[in-house]
């Protein structure tokens, strides 16, 4: 009953340093905690026990998103360099996806290209 008493209040940056097992050792114990809590709540358990179900829940959060973030880091670093399976790839918009890239759009047709070589711009002493 005293250990998942203090251990309640998790700070993202100090579980970013943590390996993938003790990571998943402690989403264990706080699930576990917030089981218990969920019992007192049903039981009519003291108001603390009650607001601490809030805190719990948030340290679950936490720890979730910090395995899932290292997960697709090591799995960018992967595919660094290689085809990035879809999930992996930027979201941006569907609009922006299937726009032309920067060398796509400034590439140009080989009449336009012996265009420019044969006239260029005319040069002018005085701009308007």
């Amino acid at each position: 009953v005293g250990a998942w008493a203090v251990m309640a209040k998790v700070k993202a940056h100090e579980i970013r340093s943590k390996s993938k097992e003790d990571l998943k050792k402690q989403l264990e114990e706080l699930k576990q905690e917030l089981g218990q809590l969920r019992v007192a709540q049903v039981t009519g358990g003291a108001a603390s026990k009650l607001s601490k179900i809030k805190e719990v829940r948030k340290a679950i959060a936490r720890v979730l998103t910090v395995i899932n973030q290292t997960q697709k880091a090591n799995l960018r670093s992967f595919y660094a360099g290689k085809l990035l399976p879809l999930d992996l790839r930027q979201k941006k918009t569907r609009a922006i996806r299937r726009r032309l890239t920067k060398e796509q759009l400034n590439k140009k047709t080989l009449k336009q290209l012996k265009k420019d070589v044969h006239f260029p711009a005319q040069k002018y002493a005085i701009r308007a």
